[in-house]
């Protein structure tokens, strides 16, 4: 297995990744790692029932020393208004959410070029996974969150032994703090670290193996700040490279519509990055109104044939009630796909007959009180 470098994406510049870094040197934006080979069914491990079953398209340069078992989630048959679906149940890893096929890989590299601390800002899942696997690995974590996070998710990082912070303001406020802090602690964002998006890949790899080697027509997802859905377009793209795969599957991102950055810039073409005004979403895990990777997750989309949607709060807790009903038991946030997943039938971007695979990416344990809210119970 050939090393990854670093490479800056807008200049092309590259360096070696046995040191971590989150920003390119030469001009302080997010850097990514130079394209893998993917896999081949011969180079799975089936003995290894986790992400790490793929060990050789995972480019780390050692034995990981802590797994926590994340990734290879489950990938349920379902019926969404009489059309057949994957529902991909990536919510029952460790953490909670799907952010720790992410954080299982960027965690395991980052001790293994010596981090010993790590600063970390999210809106409530990417830091509960940074905290579990921060404290498996015996990592110092500090972690800034929204004031308004669910207690759920602020409690269960404080349990696993992270520093919680709570900064009041909007989701950029939150990262804004934590750049503050950056030059003395190193920053493990899941949005700029590319290691992470070196464990979000293995989402394509798994519905390949669970479909039988095939990909599926179409992958609905929601969209935040685009780990998922960078994630997957890097894992059939190399797949496809590999010859495993005739076609990429379409992407169809969801936006919340009250915070809709990505949608924007889709719809108009423009790919500015610029604020957008956001409002208070129940689905406070996709709530983030500027971009990092905007240009690279459209050209994701794009190149997928897929598209960006947007659900309205009230199609969420429909998303989200419907999702529930059939034994889902997921977040707010994992509501949108459940809308999106409803709008895309009613528009026929979903057709019958096609493979489709929801990817499910919180559990509902995590945000108990918005959900009773929502059904009227407090």
């Amino acid at each position: 297995m050939t090393a990854p470098q670093y490479i800056n994406p807008r200049t092309g510049k590259t360096w070696p990744t046995d040191k971590a870094l989150w920003k390119a040197p030469d001009d302080g934006g997010y850097v990514n790692l130079t394209p893998g080979t993917g896999i081949t069914p011969e180079d799975i491990d089936r003995d290894e029932n986790s992400l790490w079953r793929y060990r050789p398209a995972v480019r780390l340069p050692k034995t990981p020393e802590a797994t926590l078992g994340a990734g290879w989630t489950p990938l349920l048959a379902a019926d969404w208004n009489r059309f057949p679906v994957h529902m991909k149940a990536d919510y029952l890893m460790v953490s909670g959410s799907f952010k720790d096929r992410g954080t299982a890989v960027m965690f395991n590299y980052l001790k293994q070029v010596g981090v010993t601390a790590i600063l970390e800002d999210s809106s409530g899942n990417a830091g509960a996974s940074a905290a579990t696997y921060a404290a498996a690995l015996g990592l110092d974590c500090r972690i800034m969150v929204p004031a308004a996070a669910p207690a759920a998710k602020k409690v269960q990082m404080a349990a696993m032994g992270a520093d919680v912070v709570a900064i009041e303001g909007t989701r950029d406020d939150v990262a804004d703090a934590a750049l503050a802090e950056s030059e003395t602690t190193f920053y493990a964002s899941h949005n700029h670290q590319p290691y992470f998006l070196e464990g979000t890949k293995t989402l394509a790899f798994e519905l390949w193996e669970q479909l039988g080697f095939r990909a599926p027509d179409c992958v609905v997802a929601p969209l935040g700040q685009g780990s998922n859905i960078m994630g997957s377009h890097l894992g059939f793209a190399e797949l496809l490279a590999a010859g495993q795969i005739d076609r990429l599957p379409r992407i169809y991102a969801v936006q919340a519509a009250h915070c809709a950055p990505y949608h924007a810039a889709f719809e108009s073409g423009d790919e500015t990055i610029r604020p957008f005004p956001a409002q208070l979403s129940i689905a406070d895990g996709i709530a983030s109104a500027t971009p990092v990777r905007l240009r690279e997750v459209l050209a994701a989309v794009r190149e997928s044939g897929g598209s960006i949607i947007t659900v309205s709060e009230e199609e969420i807790v429909q998303g989200f009630t419907q999702l529930a009903r059939q034994g889902f038991f997921v977040e707010p946030t994992t509501g949108a796909v459940g809308a999106g997943l409803t709008k895309l039938i009613a528009q026929s971007a979903i057709r019958p007959g096609e493979s489709v695979a929801a990817v499910l990416t919180g559990s509902g344990l995590k945000a108990v009180e918005k959900i009773g809210s929502s059904l009227g119970l407090g």
